[in-house]
């Protein structure tokens, strides 16, 4: 049976480590989540459960974005997928009397851990100004607050609504309808602060900011690149398909500063074979150092084409330009600032070199590690640069693959969550529902945590997720959004954010992906974009977790009534009726889904266009595809310093915390840690298991300090350090972003070690 929630917060800063593993998954998972899963739902709640996950007939596992196969395993799901169902389909509950026993101080207090295992929110609450604790407030009471807040406002502009990756497109689609309806672009979301480099960088390159591959190209190509990803703990159903490229003949390059266990080996808990002896994945482990990937791959460009008969010059003349900038850039590049900025040695770089020459089909993955750097953007067009020059885009087992981190942010910004709209979504928009959206830019999240510290923005309003948690600067963050006049997330369960309000407060409990949802038309479903542009349906099949809650669809609708009034034509109690009518709104405003209702019916979903790879045909402003030749940059970091890397644990997704360990990295029982090469570690005095403090340092001299880290020798890149996130995110300054993209540059903060 289920267990109840911890009554106290276990000691989180006396951590047990151990070696390291070098291998993921097997028995060790299967174990884990099983005894995760009962722990919250019980046995025969977690078989229910679990074995609906990612099904054709079930819903889409609210963790990362990773693709099904048309053939699907009776288990469908990973580890900390099963974590992410398990936390969602608990049996404990968070009622009334649970916030009347504590006062805000008490959950601010608490961690984010302890504050996630409590369970589900069961009724809409509300913490009034200046009281000390949340309290039960009736739905329609809920929005009358909202509506006096949003209406008092005297420019939309001065309202904020972020929205998280796990929303549906039909959630999505209502609430930027509503957004701008509303009159702002004020349309912030959590791919600001991860992928935002990607499509920035993809939509100037090839035209689209989306990947280019689907599962079948993995299982097709001749060599996959994985920069700057931990397959084995934030995409770990990525591991088979890895898996399955090698036993059609793939090779596999990782590029990574940290070894790690899903990339040495994987061991398959589908197969028998798989769990005993396993497969190893890499056959080239490139140890760079944080932040040098964009020189890596322009040193490795200039070898390309330097290399006789290694470029594809009919794909080049035919469809791309500025070759010959390309070229000039690459002219200079030098071999021994490369090796200073990577940390590798010359035979490194040149096997690799020799395996993407040998290679017809090249792939390459990425995630935050290339994403989260000031050049972030510069290194993903050198990066597509590499497969422009062999012509590795637009054919079977080749291609741009950014790894979507949650389950449908991809769908999001399909669906117009987006600060910067295209001008020809919002002609659309306006054409189907009779209004005029504004066109002026809204702000993304760094700009909207400036706009709360300024007095700008006075009400924010965050659709899931975690914003306090997952954002940068946390004493900063944390003091714009007490100034705040009103604060409000729709949540299925308690986080950080529910602890840090604005003068007034509510927390609007929501369904699940795990619930099922029934409205006045019927039973409903929604649907999901995952990482590869495959569209499909999500249905839940648990009984909510309490009669009070209220889904997407129907809070954005119900919001959206109070807020607008008799002066919108826009059918709202329709929308939250039936979502099939959301359905054909959406196929009439955005390209690629027309008949959306009768696609989406279709048990295995369906593919969205995608230019590039359908067509090679690239709509940038060109009309082909474009080489780049930025400056190469790389961080320089001071003597008696420390670059350092934000990254989840093994027991973790995103902000949610569903553990205290790391197993693979052999760290348990703690968060509290940073991971020092054991050279660099003696170089500054840093004995192994003893506690330090971390403090960045930036140009606005501002300290800003992590205490009382544990110090893990580990084999990080030399002058490289990683600690866990969102305890360190109090180390990344606000102004800290990614050129373009205005992403948190949190993968290369620089630090100094204080005694603790």
């Amino acid at each position: 049976m289920a267990t109840k929630p911890p009554a106290g917060d276990p000691v989180q800063d006396a951590p047990q480590v151990a070696p390291p593993k070098h291998a993921a998954a097997g028995l060790p998972a299967i174990g884990h989540t099983l005894r995760i899963a009962q722990q919250q739902m019980g046995l025969a709640r977690t078989a229910r459960t679990l074995l609906k996950v990612n099904q054709k007939d079930g819903f889409d596992c609210p963790g990362c974005a990773w693709p099904e196969g048309d053939k699907r395993h009776t288990a469908e799901f990973c580890e900390n997928g099963a974590k992410a169902v398990a936390e969602e389909a608990t049996l404990r509950r968070v009622t009334p009397d649970f916030f009347a026993e504590h006062p805000l101080a008490d959950l601010a207090g608490r961690s984010g851990y302890w504050l996630g295992q409590q369970g589900r929110i069961t009724e809409p609450m509300y913490l009034p100004e200046g009281a000390d604790r949340y309290e039960a407030v009736p739905w329609e009471r809920a929005f009358e607050i909202i509506a006096e807040e949003l209406t008092a406002l005297a420019s939309p502009d001065e309202a904020l609504f972020y929205t998280s990756g796990r929303t549906s497109n039909e959630a999505a689609f209502l609430f930027q309808l509503f957004a701008r309806e509303f009159g702002t672009n004020n349309l912030p979301d959590c791919s600001n602060m991860c992928h935002e480099s990607s499509g920035s960088a993809l939509n100037e390159t090839i035209g689209i900011g989306k990947g280019s591959v689907s599962l079948e190209d993995l299982h097709q190509a001749d060599l996959i690149i994985v920069a700057g990803q931990n397959p084995g703990t934030n995409h770990p159903r990525m591991l088979s398909a890895l898996e399955k490229a090698k036993a059609s003949g793939a090779k596999i390059i990782s590029v990574n500063p940290l070894p790690e266990a899903g990339m040495e080996r994987f061991k398959n808990p589908q197969t028998p074979v798989g769990m005993l002896k396993g497969t190893a994945l890499n056959d080239l482990f490139l140890q760079i150092r944080i932040g040098g990937d964009q020189a890596l791959f322009r040193l490795l460009n200039k070898l390309v084409i330097n290399t006789e008969g290694a470029t594809d010059q009919a794909f080049i003349r035919e469809h791309t330009h500025g070759y010959e900038d390309l070229v000039t850039a690459a002219k200079d590049t030098d071999w021994d600032e490369t090796l200073t900025a990577t940390g590798l040695t010359r035979p490194d770089i040149e096997r690799a070199l020799a395996m993407i020459l040998a290679s017809e089909r090249t792939i390459v993955c990425w995630a935050m590690g290339l994403t989260q750097h000031k050049h972030s953007v510069a290194t993903i067009r050198e990066v597509v640069n590499l497969l422009l020059l062999r012509g590795n885009i637009g054919r079977p087992g080749a291609g741009v693959c950014p790894v979507r981190g949650h389950s449908n942010v991809q769908g999001d910004r399909t669906m117009g969550i987006f600060e910067r709209p295209a001008p020809a979504f919002l002609d659309a928009l306006d054409k189907e529902f009779g209004i005029t959206s504004p066109r002026g830019h809204g702000y993304d999240v760094v700009r909207s945590i400036e706009a709360l510290r300024d007095g700008k923005a006075k009400v924010l309003f965050a659709m899931g997720g975690n914003f306090v948690g997952a954002t940068p600067d946390t004493t900063v963050t944390e003091a714009a959004i007490r100034r705040a006049s009103l604060t409000v997330h729709v949540s299925t369960k308690l986080n950080r954010s529910h602890a840090v309000t604005g003068r007034r407060a509510l927390i609007l409990p929501t369904l699940g992906r795990t619930d099922k949802d029934v409205q006045a038309a019927g039973k409903q479903f929604v649907t999901v974009e995952d990482s590869m542009g495959m569209v499909h349906a999500s249905r839940g099949n648990l009984t909510p977790a309490s009669p009070h809650l209220l889904s997407e669809p129907a809070i954005v609708a119900r919001m959206a009534r109070a807020v607008l009034g008799a002066g919108s034509a826009t059918p709202w109690e329709e929308f939250e009726r039936d979502y099939a009518t959301i359905r054909d709104r959406i196929s009439r405003v955005v390209p690629g889904f027309e008949d959306f209702n009768a696609r989406a019916a279709r048990p295995e979903g369906f593919r969205l266009p995608h230019a590039p790879r359908d067509e090679r045909r690239f709509p940038t402003k060109t009309g082909k595809a474009n080489f780049t030749g930025a400056p190469v940059e790389y961080p320089r970091v001071p003597e008696g310093r420390l670059l350092l890397q934000t990254l989840r644990s093994h027991d973790q997704y995103n902000t949610t915390i569903y553990g205290l360990d790391d197993r693979y990295r052999g760290i348990t029982g703690g968060r509290r840690v940073v991971m020092v090469n054991p050279e660099d570690a003696a170089e500054l005095g840093l004995a192994d298991g003893s506690y330090t403090d971390l403090v960045s340092e930036w140009r606005d001299g501002v300290e800003r300090r992590a205490p009382g880290f544990r110090v893990v020798h580990y084999p990080t890149a030399r002058g490289c350090a990683a600690a866990y996130y969102p305890e360190t995110n109090v180390l990344v300054p606000l102004d800290s972003t990614a050129d373009t993209s205005n992403t948190p540059a949190s993968k290369s903060v620089v630090v100094r070690f204080e005694p603790a």
